[in-house]
């Protein structure tokens, strides 16, 4: 057992996370085509030159100020979008035509671990998909202290030939299966240009969620639930909210934080060069928006991450949500390490209930707690080897005072700290020979 001592810990430059965060809250979100592309190469029919209808989306993104905008196509006029707009956070330009994406975010709200991925599979049957790299993004949103939600951006292929298809349905299936293996016990957001609709079932957009659980909001709250049999393309701007447009918005709640989408609108109206005439739209795609409310878990949350987005992720959501009532009081901790964190483990009172994550290297060290005793306060540093952020160092104190601790303290730490009357009862991250990524898992004392 190791005690970190206060004039050490008074010397390090380390950021503090608070007891008594928000527990609920609401927010936005819109997806939204900008028709990017060099208007040599496409005009979309659109009023007004592409730089000028550019400027004018960054304006109103900024007017509006919604919390969470993805783009697609956002390709050659990148930057005068974000002349316009002032949004705190938005994601750098992968590039024009031919070279990036088209997909970028801007947002009221932080974010980690952003990561683009290009699709496994494309076609040229109906179009150009396969010259400029497309896929999709992934990014951890922040919207609390330990309330996440993982935010997909995408952008399918285009076309109805069969290779069209064939290519479609592999995107679907790929960001599926990056979900799965992301996000399997986080809220999710994915939203974008999918170029499904319900009516082509060769697409299988329904692949979110069978296999995802997640939930179209425009089915949800303008079809009431009920699938289109017959196709109704919507004119743009829109003329009714249960026409169907292929960009969608999908959600799911997790253990950790309830989502439920409050509204849903295409918002064309709000993007017109003259407000005065419907007809001068700045894109050819309709404009999504869905409002959310967000409320934390009464029974299980998280500590904000430190880390950085290598190894492979693990989490002990899912096994503590099917308990009843797990408890941090009378646990047992675990951990091993030497210059860093190599692993973390935790044994609940219950006897049954045990986690365990990391390698097998450093030394080993154990806080066995008293039945009234548990953690309440977790110290994680992080730092660069052979190029990768880990978890260089994890100090665990109870409501006694009681320590133990591992690894190499530096100055770049976070301080969690349990609400009050909670105590850390598993953790979720990424993991490999050593721990990559951590935070903790808190529920309240029984």
């Amino acid at each position: 057992m190791t005690l970190l001592r206060p004039s050490r810990l008074a010397l390090l430059a380390v950021a503090v996370s608070a007891a008594g965060v928000a527990a609920d809250g609401t927010f936005n979100v819109v997806s939204f085509n900008v028709a990017g592309l060099p208007e040599i190469l496409q005009n979309n029919g659109e009023s007004g030159d592409k730089t000028n209808n550019t400027a004018l989306i960054g304006q109103k993104f900024a007017e509006q100020a919604f919390d969470l905008i993805h783009v697609q196509e956002d390709f050659n006029y990148h930057a005068t979008l974000y002349e316009y707009d002032n949004h705190t956070y938005r994601t750098a330009t992968s590039g024009g035509a031919a070279i990036g994406s088209g997909l970028n975010s801007l947002s009221n709200y932080e974010w980690r671990d952003f990561t683009r991925v290009k699709w496994d599979e494309c076609s040229n049957a109906s179009g150009a998909d396969c010259l400029t790299p497309k896929g999709f993004t992934y990014m951890r949103w922040r919207l609390a202290e330990g309330v996440y939600v993982d935010a997909y951006n995408l952008h399918a292929d285009a076309g109805t030939e069969d290779d069209d298809e064939t290519a479609r349905n592999a995107n679907v299936a790929q960001v599926s299966a990056y979900i799965e293996a992301t996000s399997p016990d986080a809220a999710v957001l994915v939203f974008g240009d999918t170029n499904c609709r319900y009516t082509r079932t060769a697409d299988d957009i329904d692949l979110f969620s069978t296999a995802n659980n997640l939930t179209d909001v425009w089915m949800q709250l303008e079809r009431g639930g009920v699938r289109p049999t017959v196709e109704d393309v919507c004119a743009n701007p829109a003329q009714s909210a249960t026409c169907e447009v292929v960009d969608k918005i999908f959600y799911r709640p997790s253990p950790l934080v309830d989502l439920a989408p409050t509204s849903f609108s295409y918002v064309a109206e709000l993007f017109l060069s003259d407000p005065a005439n419907s007809s001068s739209t700045l894109s050819d795609h309709n404009p999504l928006l869905a409002d959310f409310s967000w409320a934390a878990s009464a029974t299980l949350r998280s500590s904000d991450f430190l880390g950085g987005p290598h190894g492979t992720g693990f989490s002990d959501i899912s096994a503590l949500a099917a308990l009843s009532a797990p408890s941090p009081a009378g646990a047992t901790l675990s951990l091993r390490g030497s210059e860093r964190l190599d692993a973390v483990g935790i044994a609940l009172a219950d006897g049954a209930t045990s986690f365990s994550h990391g390698g097998t290297g450093g030394t080993a060290a154990s806080l066995v707690m008293e039945s009234g005793e548990y953690v309440n306060n977790v110290t994680l540093c992080q730092g660069k080897y052979n190029d990768h952020t880990r978890i260089f160092y994890l100090e665990a104190t109870t409501n006694n005072g009681n320590a133990v601790s591992t690894g190499t303290l530096n100055d770049d730490c976070l301080v969690s700290v349990a609400p009050e009357g909670w105590g850390l009862v598993g953790f979720w991250g990424r993991d490999g020979d050593e721990v990559d990524l951590l935070a903790a898992l808190w529920a309240p004392v029984s």
